[in-house]
């Protein structure tokens, strides 16, 4: 099943989501830094990170939900979307309440602001299974002629009989 938001022949949404796993990942990891050298300066960059990596899951998320509309109902990847989807706006949720108790004072937030963190990244690690799961079991997003000898999505298409194994 194709992706239907693609940018040369390929799909966005897993362009984009690189960004805010690696930016809230990063921010999870300053704040463990933090603990351990007890320099608020690590605690203070992952707000930034933070806040950065809500914006690209929400850009993300727009291109999945996209993605989304054309697996067929009643399928094994539809169930397995909506629960990677469902499951990453309570990722980019729990980070967002994260943010907002650190926004007073990102050096020094308070401890519930490293638990909102924590649960989410620990939620994005199954979240991104899913995704996995969605892309390399059950083929959504992947282009219909897709093979190892699949010409360059930047150039013309071939005919579909062209894909087949060339002996």
């Amino acid at each position: 099943m194709e992706s239907r938001a693609k940018l040369f022949g390929h799909p966005i949404h897993p362009m984009l989501v690189v960004f805010p796993l690696g930016l809230l990942a990063t921010a999870v990891a300053f704040d463990v830094i933090t603990k351990f050298t007890s320099d608020p300066r690590w605690t203070d960059m992952a707000f930034y990170l933070i806040g950065a990596g809500i914006v690209m899951g929400l850009a993300a998320a727009l291109f999945g939900l996209i993605d989304y509309t054309a697996i067929p109902s009643e399928t094994r990847a539809k169930r397995v979307a909506t629960f990677h989807g469902v499951g990453n706006v309570i990722v980019v949720a729990l980070f967002a309440a994260s943010w907002y108790v650190r926004r007073d004072d990102p050096a020094h937030p308070a401890r519930v602001a490293y638990w909102y963190s924590s649960i989410a990244i620990c939620l994005a690690l199954v979240t991104g299974w899913l995704g996995g799961e969605l892309v390399d079991r059950l083929g959504v997003g992947v282009d219909d002629g897709a093979n190892l000898n699949a010409p360059s999505s930047l150039g013309t298409r071939e005919p579909a009989a062209s894909h087949m194994r060339r002996v």
